[in-house]
């Protein structure tokens, strides 16, 4: 059988990693996710003002006809 050291550390495969700040000024993903999650609601925002002025825009135009 083989040593238990020869095997590789379960530490070293692919997985989550705790969040930190990454050297140099780099954004975390928590970070990224912060900054899309907020320009996402920005444009839901912006789209559903567009559309209440364009239902509203429809209403009075059935009224003049």
């Amino acid at each position: 059988m083989s040593d238990p050291d020869d095997l590789p550390s379960r530490s070293a495969g692919p997985g989550p990693k705790p969040a930190r700040k990454a050297p140099g000024g780099e954004n975390t993903r928590e970070d990224r996710l912060k900054a899309a999650l907020k320009a996402n609601m920005a444009r839901r925002k912006a789209q559903a003002r567009a559309r209440a002025e364009g239902a509203a825009g429809n209403e009075t135009d059935k009224s003049e006809k």
